[in-house]
């Protein structure tokens, strides 16, 4: 308002004189005062045409006023003291970094990168736009360590070239390379640095570093220690400010453990290997976790974020697993190799033999097992297999087909002892051992069949003649239980008799004992009784005569 009043108290001519001092200052004042104006989205580039000083060899920007590129940048504003005739101002347009992007650097100008490496180190110089710093604290030229995030930065353009993902492809490179890297919730990421020191003789991978912040953070990787190409440590899910040009990052998924199994990590890296494994176990070692060699602490069910390219888990089932040395196969596989077994008997018969075994290994028993054979894969073939066959083998020369066929629990049994104790040493149960078909010769069951058909016709034939004998003396017992009735009368009739015939006795007896001239009395004669059926065969009763006795006189 005040330069509204002061305006409108100007006579015309002053205005005119006024409006003629701006146009001549905006016209010349380049060239008098040497005035530049810089706008808020611009940088500018200052360029020196002359000098008395020229830049040392090897250099390209300017520090102590020497002609050409300049180390310092004009900000947004009106600057004086910039001649047209003695300087030369580039406005560039400041840099963005969209979110979710990041931006590389190369230097133009710096120290020479050593040898041993193949990017320049992180200078504190706020992220590359004061140029003085960079190349004044020992700034190097060429590729950097140091990437620009998501945001907006005013860059001296002649010292720093900045690659984004638009223009990814004009330099050689993929526009996914700078992209944020994110890894997914049930992945992991693993790591291969390409810079460095050499990793150590006689190991595959860098040890892990503390202090890098996975890996974003490459400078302090470097001032601890960290040596380029495969890394132990991983990248854990989220989202990574890294640098492509000097980690690559490859996402794989989660070591996974199923239910009913646990994971024994073989592990290539890590600390000195050191048994804890005991004296009593001879046939392997054990190490604690973070160290080389076999893990004594197996994985149990879940998900675990281990670094696959420098470790091996095996997964050991802790469930009863079923081998069939037969046709069939189960879900495992493990016993894909198998077959019937092929004996021969005592009495030399060659035939073959189908067995089941049953086998558990326990959870803390898993690295043990690994320890020794390194696979459960190579347990059955190494072991169960050639303890299992050669003992089939070995104990069927003791027994014949018929022993076999006959006592077969009795074998079975034996062999379940046997294999028991054998596998236990191996630190692997044995539940049980199954024998299943036993396929003998053709010619030798044939007759086996003649002799068992043989065998029970005659039991059948013995079983009818004993029906046909039970059925006579049903038909005997039918019959005489019939007459029973007839046989009892003909007793009694018998009885009576006997009684008649005895007092007959007796009173002749007595008459003989008479005096003589007793009147002499003719006998009773007695009927005989009546004669039975025809069926029955009784004796003929005699006939009766009177005693022979003197008459009377």
């Amino acid at each position: 308002m005040q330069i509204l009043v002061i305006l409108s108290a100007l006579t015309p001519l002053q205005l005119t004189l006024l409006a003629g001092s701006v146009l001549f200052l905006f016209a010349l004042g380049p060239f008098i005062l040497g005035a530049v104006l810089i706008h808020e989205r611009q940088v500018g580039i200052v360029v020196k045409k002359f000098s008395a000083r020229s830049l040392a060899p090897g250099r390209f920007i300017a520090l102590e006023g020497e002609a050409g590129y300049q180390a310092e940048t004009l900000a947004p504003g009106l600057h004086f003291g910039y001649w047209r005739w003695q300087y030369r101002i580039r406005k560039v347009s400041v840099t963005v970094v969209p979110q979710g992007e990041i931006a590389l650097v190369l230097a133009a100008d710096g120290v020479a990168i050593p040898s041993e490496r193949i990017l320049g180190k992180v200078v504190a110089c706020d992220n590359f736009q004061d140029a003085r710093k960079f190349l004044t604290q020992g700034g190097e030229k060429g590729r950097q360590l140091g990437i620009l995030t998501a945001g907006t930065y005013r860059l001296n353009t002649a010292l720093f070239s900045v690659m984004t993902a638009v223009d990814a492809v004009k330099h050689g490179m993929m526009p996914e390379q700078f992209q944020v890297f994110r890894v997914e919730s049930d992945k992991v990421g693993i790591a291969t640095t390409l810079d460095g020191k050499p990793i150590d003789a006689g190991e595959i991978a860098g040890p892990s570093i503390p202090g890098h912040d996975n890996f974003q953070n490459a400078q302090a990787f470097l001032e601890s220690g960290g040596r380029r190409g495969l890394q132990e440590q991983i990248v854990l899910s989220g989202s990574w400010n890294l640098n492509p040009w000097f980690v690559q990052v490859e996402q794989v998924p989660m070591v996974q453990i199923p239910i009913g199994y646990v994971g024994v990590v073989i592990s290539f890296v890590g600390a000195a290997h050191v048994d804890v494994s005991g004296v009593e176990f001879k046939h392997g070692d054990l190490v604690n976790t973070g160290h080389k060699g076999v893990w004594v602490t197996p994985l149990y069910p879940g998900k675990h974020p281990l670094n696959t390219r420098v470790m091996k888990v095996e997964l050991v089932p802790t469930t009863n697993i079923v081998l069939n040395w037969a046709s069939r196969t189960e879900a495992h596989h493990y016993d894909e190799k198998l077959s019937s077994i092929t004996v021969r008997s005592q009495d030399g018969f060659g035939f073959n033999l189908d067995v089941s075994q049953i086998i558990h290994v326990g959870a803390l028993d898993a690295p043990k097992v690994i320890s020794r054979v390194g696979s459960m894969q190579n347990l059955v073939d190494h072991v169960l297999q050639p303890i299992v066959g050669n003992y089939f083998r070995n104990s069927a020369q003791d027994y014949t087909v018929l022993d076999f066929l006959s006592a077969r629990s009795h074998r079975q049994t034996e062999a379940a002892e046997h294999i028991r104790a054998a596998i236990g040493a191996y630190d692997v149960q044995a539940i049980d051992t199954l024998i299943g078909d036993i396929n003998p010769p053709g010619e030798l069951m044939q007759t086996q069949t003649d002799r068992k058909i043989a065998e029970e016709q005659r039991k059948t034939y013995e079983v009818q003649r004993a029906a046909q004998e039970q059925r006579q003396q049903l038909v005997r017992q039918t019959s005489l239980a019939d007459i029973q009735q007839q046989v009892v009368g003909a007793e009694q009739g018998v009885n009576i008799a006997e009684l008649k015939a005895n007092a007959s006795v007796k009173q002749a007896t007595g008459e003989a004992e008479s005096p003589a001239c007793a009147r002499w009395v003719k006998p009773r004669r007695f009927a005989p009784p009546a004669r039975p059926k025809p069926r029955l065969t009784m004796p003929a009763w005699p006939r009766w005569a009177p005693p022979a006795t003197p008459p009377c006189n």
